[in-house]
Formats: structure tokens, sequence, C-alpha cells
């Protein structure tokens, strides 16, 4: 009580304090608080102060200055831009940052120098309320009797900031290390000793910074050690001689090809060639052979958008890991990521292809699920693509893996049908070739001694369909053979185009059919001897129907151009 009597009499002196019953039972609550519902309080009351910070429209008291600078009247933003001009004077101070023996220049601009108490102007336009009721007395009695509060500036810095400038700056000074590597030259790997290395340690670097400036920095040119360490390179000679036995190959065709494409595919490959992944690794294609630009050796070629075909740079590229796709089942590395395409590929089987795309985010990414390292070959001849992957067999040699496509679901593509004018009467070209759509799925099985111990599916694919376009010749010196031939095609009937050739153009010879051929038909089990998937269907034509008479002659409608020929079998 005796405590109680002496804050109530300096309260009352202050002239802030009426001792009315109500007042008094008020602070009797107060003294009668556990240290559990004190901490509470605390807790509310830094609470409510950051809710405060984001709400800068909140407008400081009279008589509140920071460093000596008054701030009444001015909102938290405002405020804000007072503090940040004060700090300001730091921006162009040099540090040197010294790592490795080189050094790189900063300033306190890029180092993030500003407010340590960077909460001070939310502080300011609260002042009088948080703290315990004695505190937010005398901070309204002060203001009141014009005593006013200056908050000072604590110099600080965000490591945060310095964290990201670093990331980026330590690339002038480190010194990477380089791992022990293999190449293969005439069929025979040759060992290339690798080299240890000093980098920058981001993190333990950034903590030095911000101790620097906030507790030992005079605000003058200065000098600062960065944390390094060394790092050794992986592997040995001895643990890269394991790599001798060829664990899993693919070669698929790209004769073809155009030369765009050619370039494409075999400018991919380099990138991945010669990568050695110890156990745990892991390889991301996408990264490993992007960016797709004239600058990084691609050119323009075909690819799918949106189920159709467009020129980007890097078409063509999904060969490459599709190839790898091949060799990585063969080696039974672990998949990571995989997609097939939006429409099947023609170099492949479905289902054994793995479509990347920078922009669309698709990847192909394995990891080494081997207790050895593994080494990656890569490379193109002119008329194939070529991927062996070599580390140290551990199975039994009776051990044999194979996979079979399995078709589940087949839907033929449409064919549309295009009057040209400039083509002779009658004479079907095919120009946009078209895709059947595929539902199929991978079965990995595995032999031991011959026989199967297992079938398991290895993954799923849907593959969309797309029209094929076909153009219909309708140029005659006979106006109305033209127009007859035109009314046929606008029909978009088979059957109906078929009768008009037969009756109008007899003696036109045709090599493209009027159905869609297709290759692919739903496989009734996965265990059948030869996959229906590769055994292809021979084209149907519709046999022509009886001639009819010239149908009235009707004005031709103007045709649109037609992608090039062949262009729908290029991939992303």
């Amino acid at each position: 009580m005796r405590k109680l009597r002496f804050l109530l009499s300096i309260l009352a002196i202050l002239g802030m304090f009426s001792l009315d019953s109500n007042l008094l039972l008020v602070n009797a609550a107060e003294k009668n608080k556990t240290e559990a519902e004190e901490a509470e309080l605390a807790d509310e009351e830094a609470e409510a102060v950051e809710e405060e910070a984001v709400v800068d429209d909140r407008v400081i008291p009279d008589g509140i200055t920071i460093e000596g600078k008054s701030v009444a009247g001015m909102t938290v933003t405002e405020a804000d831009k007072v503090v940040a001009d004060y700090f300001s004077d730091y921006d162009d101070v040099a540090f040197t940052l010294a790592a490795n023996d080189q050094t790189i220049a900063a300033t306190g601009g890029e180092l993030c120098i500003g407010a340590k108490n960077s909460d001070v102007t939310v502080k300011a336009a609260t002042y009088g309320k948080y703290g315990n009721l004695a505190e937010r007395f005398k901070a309204a009695a002060d203001l009141k009797d014009g005593r006013g509060k200056d908050f000072k500036l604590s110099i600080g810095a965000d490591k945060a900031g310095i964290t990201t400038y670093l990331n980026k700056a330590s690339e002038q000074v480190n010194d990477e290390a380089s791992d022990d590597y293999l190449t293969r030259e005439d069929d025979q790997f040759v060992f290339h000793e690798g080299k240890s290395g000093v980098v920058v340690q981001i993190d333990e670097s950034a903590a030095i910074l911000v101790n620097f400036i906030e507790n030992q920095w005079d605000g003058k040119e200065a000098s600062v050690d960065l944390a390094t360490v060394v790092r050794e390179p992986r592997g040995s000679k001895e643990e890269l001689a394991e790599i001798k036995d060829l664990l899993g190959s693919c070669t698929t065709d790209y004769s073809s090809s155009n030369s765009n494409r050619k370039t494409n595919v075999a400018n991919g490959v380099s990138f991945i060639n010669g990568k050695i992944l110890y156990p745990g690794d892991e390889l991301s294609v996408v990264n490993t052979i992007t960016p797709f630009t004239e600058e990084n050796g691609y050119m323009l070629a075909g690819s799918y958008e949106n189920g159709t075909t467009v020129q980007t740079y890097g078409g063509g590229i999904c060969q490459v890991s599709t190839t790898l796709y091949g060799a990585v089942r063969q080696a039974e590395l672990e998949v990571l990521t995989r997609n097939c395409h939006s429409m099947a590929v023609t170099y492949v089987e479905p289902s054994m292809d793995a479509a990347i795309s920078e922009s669309g985010g698709k990847d192909f990414q394995i990891k080494n699920n081997k207790n050895y390292p593994i080494y990656i070959e890569g490379f193109c001849d002119g008329s194939t693509v070529n991927f062996n992957i070599y580390g140290k067999e551990e199975d039994a040699p009776s051990h044999e893996v194979v996979y079979e496509t399995e078709i589940t679901a087949v839907n033929v593509q449409n064919t549309t049908w295009v009057a040209d004018p400039n083509v002779q009467l009658g004479k079907l070209t095919t120009t946009v070739s078209g895709h059947t759509g595929i539902t199929a799925k991978l079965w990995k099985i595995v032999y031991e001694n011959g026989q199967e111990v297992s079938r398991d599916v290895y993954n799923n694919s849907k593959y969309n369909p797309s029209n094929r376009t076909v153009t219909v010749g309708i140029a005659s010196p006979d106006p109305n053979l033209s127009a007859a031939m035109l009314q046929a095609v606008a029909t978009q009937d088979p059957n109906t185009i078929a009768a008009a050739v037969a009756a109008y153009a007899p003696g036109v010879a045709n090599s493209t059919p009027y159905v869609a051929p297709t290759k692919y038909k739903v496989t009734n089990a996965p265990d059948t001897e030869a996959t229906p998937a590769q055994q292809e269907a021979a084209p149907v034509e519709q046999p022509a129907p009886e001639a009819t008479p010239a149908p009235e002659v009707t004005t031709a409608p103007e045709t649109t151009p037609q992608p090039d020929p062949g262009v729908n079998n290029t991939d992303i």
C-alpha cells in the first residue's frame, strides 16, 4: 500500500490524476495483477504498436521530434521520409569488403543502412498510448505542459537486404571449386583432377556486416573482412574409376529434321554431355540447357504451343530430354519429374517421351539413386541422338528390364477440307497431317533369370488430337466444274468429295487418303507378344460413289494460308 500511495502522490502532483473512488479501484486492480497478467498486457501493447505500423495515416502529436527535427502534425508515412532522409547521407559512404585476397567495392546504400529502430515513427504517432499506466499519464502530461519528446535514431542495417546484395556481389571474389571429372575419349574414360575453391559464406558475412555497422562503425569509409570457406573438390580417382559399366542407353532418329532443328538438338545434348552425378545428386534438364536463346546457341524451329506448331528458339529440344529419358529408364535411375507432350511425337512410342518447356513449367528431372557416381554421355551424328549412362553395375547379370506401351484409348483426328483455286481440279494434298489423340500407359517389366518377376505401371500419358488439313484443287478451265468441286468441299464429307473427284476429275491420281490413317489401336492387354501400337494399320481410302450431276455454280469462298507440310512432327 505504501508503494501505491507514493504513486498516487506523484500523479496528483502532475495534475493528471483524480483521487476519486473509481480511479482508486482501477489502480488497486493494476497493483493486484500477477506477473503473468503483466506479461500478457505487455504483449497486447506490443501488438497494438505493431498494428499501428500499417496505419500510415496516423498523425504525430505536437511536441514530437526525431533527432531534433519536428515531425509534429505529420503522418507516419511523411515521418518515414524524414527518417529516410536522415540516413541518406550514408548512401554514398564507401565500404571495402575483403574476401579471398580480393575486394568488393560497396556503398552504404547497397548495404541497406537505415534505422535500427525502424518503428520510431509509429512510436512517435502513438506516444502516450503505450507503456504502463504511469508512463502513459506522464507522456500525456508532458505534451500538455509543452514538454516535448525527442526520439533518437539508432543506425542499423537490413540483414535480408545485405544477403541479397552478397548473393550477387560475391561472384566477383568467389573461386569456385571444380570437382574431379572424367572425359570420354576414344571410348575410354580419362580422369581429370579438380581443384579446391574459396567462396564467401553469405549468411555469416551478412551477420558480420550488420554487427559492424550497428556496433562498431563510425559513419566513415571502412573495410570489413567477409567470412569465407574453402571447398574441396568432390570425388577421387578411385571413386570415379568405378564408372565403367554401361547402365542404360537410348538412340532416337532425327535424320528428317531440318538444319535448325538439328542444331538445337545437338546444342542441347552438348550441355548434358559429360555430366557426373554423385549418389543423391539431381539433374534438371531445363536448368542445364536453358535459356533457349540465340546467344545460347539455339535457332528457330517448330514446337508445340496450344495444340499448334509455332517457330521458337530451341524448337525440337524435347528430343533431347526424350532420348535421355530412354537411357534413364534402362539405367533405372529415379525420375523426379516427367511430362508427356501435348500431342504425340513420332520418334518414340507413346508414353516413352519427356517434354520440357522453359515457359510452360515442364521439366525432366532425375536423381542418382545408385551407390556410385554415374556419367552421362550424349552425342549426335547428324542422323541420330544418343545418350549412354555409365556407372557401376549393381544388379546381377540375370536382371533385365523391358518397357512396353499400352494404348488405352484412341481419338482419331478430324479432317478439314480446304478448296485451293491454284491447284489442279481434284488434286488432294495433305498440308497438315494432324495428330491422333491417344491415352497410354507405360509398363515396366522386370525379369530375373528369364522369368517375369514384376509388372508395374511406370507412367500414364494423354496426348491431344489435332486436325489434319487437306487441300482440294478446284482449278479448271470449266467454271462449272470448279463450282461443283467447291460445293463438294463445302460439305466437308469425304464421301461427297470422293464422288466429286471421281466424276469431275477421273484422271487425277491422288496419294492422300480421304480418311486419315492411324497406326494406333487400343491395346487389349499389356502382355501380348506384339504391341498393337507398334503395328501400323494400312491407310484406308473411301471408294468413290457413283458420279452425281454437277450442282449449281456458287461463289468460291476465300481460302486461308496453310502451314508447311510436316511441321506438326516437331516438338517443343
